[in-house]
């Protein structure tokens, strides 16, 4: 996959837990497919940016609503954890430093890089 397209279907998935635009079950079929790590750095930032945020019920809730889905994204979320990509960007970045693009190109970057 492209650099490109990498971006877009990271920020997608993104963007639907972030905004409601997709449904559990879409959003559970995607992080699915998606690299391990990036389904750790997108619950992640989700969970950092919204920890004392207003809007934190609905965002947190469609979280909770993918991984009751999906059980087995929790183990995916581990491994993706323990990857040498994780402990780079939080040696050097905040999640709370970069917006939604921004966390996405510099995610995307390494991760294809």
């Amino acid at each position: 996959m492209s650099f490109e397209r990498a971006e877009a279907a990271a920020l997608r998935i993104l963007s639907g837990l972030e905004d409601g635009t997709m449904t559990a079950a879409q959003s559970a079929d995607l992080l699915e497919e998606a690299d391990p790590a990036l389904v750790y750095f997108i619950f992640t930032w989700i969970r950092r940016r919204y920890a004392d945020n207003p809007n934190a019920d609905a965002v947190i809730g469609r979280l909770l609503a993918v991984t009751e889905r999906t059980p087995s994204l929790a183990a995916k979320m581990k491994e993706g954890h323990a990857d040498p990509v994780v402990a780079w960007f939080e040696e050097e970045h905040s999640y709370r430093e970069l917006g939604a693009r921004d966390f996405i190109h510099v995610i995307i970057e390494k991760l294809e890089g």
